[in-house]
């Protein structure tokens, strides 16, 4: 990889990551709602990342760096830690190539997703997330076995193949004024800030987190990575202590602001989902949308692109999560500015 842009990451990296991704991963298609653009005042365009494999834009990154592995590597096998949907993609990249896998999960990790990780043939070792340090423990698990890591965000192959994601949105709809992506550990916002700003300096590229889940905004206004507590939301997938070390690299150069979400917009956001553009997310899928809806990231008349990161979650928890969300004939146009007690950040 070249590695010639901020934080070792550059477009020529994600370019080759689409090419090592073509007829593999899903080109996932680009949502637009009449109804939302009028709630919005915005024309908004919302990359289904629900709609890739496994579920999720995970796929992408895992696929790019197991591919790529020696045939040595590949004879001992991969692992990874991760909450659900990067265990599912390296599980599928493995079968893929012929490899297994190992994959340590939080032992609260939705049951839907712990079943799709087994289903493709991986083994599941649990931890408490709450009192276990996965890095650590996924670390001597793979030394242990003589497998090779593949993390969920700290790698340039891995930023390099979610950045495919909006590539392919830019590709189809052009030029944006803003694009928001959901914020973990940082790939995807890695991946994506690094397209942008290589194709459309002019974009905005802002991340939206759960309000519980703050430690890239934390990060980034400080000048330095920033821990928090772990997280306790119903963005599982957002549950992160602090952002990686790789993907602040990246992402304090190239992202202008972090806005943040409560689980209550969350919900009103899988509502508006699944009752308007009939597609099941999950919570941290639906955190981007969540802010186009409560106008944090954007102003009336703007392109706005927004990825729709996950749809894992099973039929029982999605009910759970939906009723407790706002009627979607509520939600006012531009609400979320004081929604919650919930504001927008200021510019980075």
């Amino acid at each position: 990889m070249s590695g010639a842009a901020a934080g070792g990451l550059a477009l020529d990296d994600v370019l080759d990551a689409a090419r090592q991704l073509a007829g593999v991963a899903h080109r996932t298609p680009v949502l637009t709602s009449r109804q939302l653009d009028e709630l919005t005042a915005c024309g908004v365009h919302l990359k289904a990342e629900n709609l890739q494999r496994i579920g999720a834009f995970k796929f992408r990154g895992a696929y790019n760096v197991v591919s790529r592995l020696s045939r040595e590597q590949l004879q001992r096998g991969v692992a990874t830690y991760s909450s659900g949907n990067h265990a599912q993609a390296v599980a599928l990249a493995a079968a893929m190539v012929g490899t297994s896998a190992t994959i340590l999960m939080p032992e609260d990790t939705p049951a839907v997703k712990v079943a799709a990780t087994r289903g493709y043939g991986a083994e599941v070792v649990t931890y408490d997330r709450y009192t276990g340090d996965r890095v650590a423990l996924g670390g001597a698990l793979a030394a242990e076995r003589g497998l090779t890591v593949v993390p969920p965000y700290e790698h340039h192959g891995v930023m390099a193949g979610q950045g495919t994601a909006a590539l392919e949105l830019l590709e189809d709809v052009g030029e944006l004024d803003v694009l928001l992506v959901p914020v973990g550990g940082g790939g995807l916002m890695a991946g994506s800030a690094t397209v942008v700003k290589g194709l459309h300096p002019r974009t905005r590229v802002v991340g939206v987190e759960p309000a519980a889940g703050d430690d890239t905004l934390r990060s980034l206004r400080a000048g330095h990575r920033v821990r928090i507590e772990v997280p306790r939301t119903i963005a599982d997938g957002q549950a992160a202590e602090v952002p990686g070390e790789l993907t602040f690299a990246v992402n304090s150069r190239l992202v202008d602001d972090v806005v943040l979400v409560s689980d209550a917009e969350l919900r009103a956001a899988l509502v508006f989902a699944f009752d308007r553009l009939k597609v099941v997310l999950e919570p941290s899928g639906a955190c981007a949308l969540a802010a186009v809806l409560f106008g944090r990231g954007t102003e009336p008349g703007q392109r706005v692109g927004a990825v729709l990161s996950g749809g894992n979650v099973g039929a029982a928890r999605f009910a759970e999560l939906v009723a407790g969300g706002q009627e979607v004939a509520e939600l006012p146009a531009r609400a979320g500015r004081a929604a919650a007690g919930v504001t927008a950040s200021d510019d980075i």
